[in-house]
């Protein structure tokens, strides 16, 4: 745990480092093109194979486990997880989640309502597509501060998205370490 933490701090420490000599040029001069490439979407790939790896490693039997009635289930988390790459990532990179998704609340609560592991592991796969395909269609000239939502900057969603998604591969592997489950790449 130790090791993912550190690791975790060492990129957010890189992606901040960046932060201010991005915001010191113009945005037709930001290049985006190598964050989004070997930062944000590589990030976003590893957190998605450690929540798939838990996923698939923690018993069926054991998705409707929380730690506490006021916290979510194991299979809640894995589906707010998928619930954000339909609507978190594509929102990173200005583009839009499925048009079925709905408003992110309520397809959020939805999705939370999906218990089963199959179709739990088939949601993550389908979200995580949905991500990907979002990630790799866009076009880095879209990516200039201006453009995104609440013209909130590319830098600061980055970190929003992928600072949310380590914590919940966090919460995971405390939920699998809990029950017994050990996160296969500790093994």
């Amino acid at each position: 745990m130790t090791r993912i933490l550190r690791a975790c701090m060492v990129a957010a420490a890189m992606m901040l480092a960046s932060v201010p000599a991005i915001a010191q040029q113009s945005p037709a001069r930001v290049s985006v093109t190598a964050p989004l490439d070997s930062q944000y979407a590589g990030a976003l790939t590893a957190i998605r194979d450690k929540v798939v790896a838990l996923a698939h490693a923690i018993p069926a039997e054991k998705y409707s486990w929380r730690p506490t009635a006021e916290v979510r289930t194991v299979a809640q988390v894995l589906m707010h997880v998928a619930g954000e790459w339909y609507y978190l990532c594509p929102l990173s990179v200005a583009a839009k989640p499925p048009a079925d998704f709905g408003a992110p609340g309520p397809a959020m609560r939805k999705l939370e309502e999906v218990t089963e592991k199959p179709a739990v592991l088939s949601e993550l796969e389908k979200s995580w597509a949905h991500c990907r395909a979002a990630l790799d269609r866009t076009d880095p000239a879209r990516l200039v501060p201006d453009s995104l939502p609440a013209k909130m900057g590319f830098a600061r969603v980055v970190l929003l998205v992928s600072g949310d998604q380590s914590e919940h591969v966090g919460q995971l592997i405390a939920y699998a370490r809990s029950i017994g489950v050990t996160p296969p790449w500790s093994r």
